[in-house]
């Protein structure tokens, strides 16, 4: 795997060496190592081949103690992820919806893996996060979102019933009441009202993410190894103390799987696509 080098998306310009591949960039710096999803032409969108590269790194990772800090950002300066690459998913009627569903399992396991991550990992969010790009950075421990982002969830808008592992992880992380805003209107975020809404922890200066993202980096990494596990590993812990019973797990699941087998769908994904606005029947 031969070096490339890239420069930090936001204002600071020195250059650093990361290996990685055409997907992923990976930087280490002591302690932190840092992640940038690669996809600029699609707006850094998670593919199946972006999301495996990214659950392989951080498995890896997860076994190396002397990482203490891992930062995920996307490159360029527009987007941190634009979503799930929706053109990935198919369109025909007749394909098995089970089999549809399979597709979207490793982006689960990918989040899973974010969030039970044996050390603090960090969202800095240099540009439009939507869809699995916005859980994306739920998932992190810390979200550090430059001051002229914009983020929001749009399964509504698509006719899609967002899987139930992913409603839960938003009331956890931003509360119940913003969870129904932002799946019921499916509205684009920015501004401060991304701080309000909870979608961020901390909204600064472009030209200071970096430095800012950094500083708190490696301020987490000079801390006991122990004490950081430890404590990650209590919060997930209680975090999981509510949780469903299988059967409405089982309910869960069967909605959201009648919404992908609709004809609402399809439409949503064909006119996001084709830009325009769909035209849903409610079947």
């Amino acid at each position: 795997m031969s070096p490339d080098f890239w420069h930090l998306p936001i204002g600071d310009q020195r250059k650093v060496m990361v290996v990685g591949n055409k997907l992923l960039l990976i930087e280490r710096n002591n302690n932190v190592c840092t992640l940038v999803l690669k996809r600029p032409e699609k707006k850094n969108s998670l593919s199946p081949e972006l999301v495996e590269t990214l659950l392989e790194k951080l498995e890896e990772l997860a076994t190396d103690d002397s990482i203490r800090a891992v930062v995920i950002t996307g490159f360029g300066d527009q987007a941190f992820c634009s979503g799930y690459d929706i053109r990935s998913l198919p369109t025909q009627p007749s394909e098995n919806v089970r089999e549809k569903l399979k597709t979207l399992n490793p982006v689960e396991s990918l989040f899973k893996t974010i969030v039970n991550y044996p050390y603090p990992v960090i969202a800095m969010i240099n540009g439009v996060a939507f869809g699995a790009g916005c859980e994306l950075s739920i998932c992190c421990d810390i979200r550090i979102g430059a001051d002229n982002i914009r983020m929001g969830m749009p399964p509504a808008k698509l006719g899609l019933v967002y899987p139930w592992t992913g409603l839960q992880r938003f009331i956890q992380v931003i509360g119940l009441k913003s969870t129904r805003e932002i799946f019921f209107t499916g509205r684009t975020y920015d501004g401060i009202r991304l701080k309000e809404i909870g979608l961020v922890d901390y909204l600064v200066a472009r030209d200071e993410l970096v430095t800012f993202t950094y500083q708190m980096a490696e301020e987490i990494a000079a801390n006991a190894p122990l004490a950081l596990k430890g404590t990650k590993s209590v919060l997930n812990l209680l975090l999981e103390t509510v949780q469903p019973d299988k059967s409405s797990m089982q309910e869960a699941e069967s909605i959201t799987e009648t919404a992908f087998g609709s004809e609402d769908i399809r439409e949503g994904q064909l006119a996001f696509l084709e830009k325009r606005k769909p035209e849903f029947k409610g079947k």
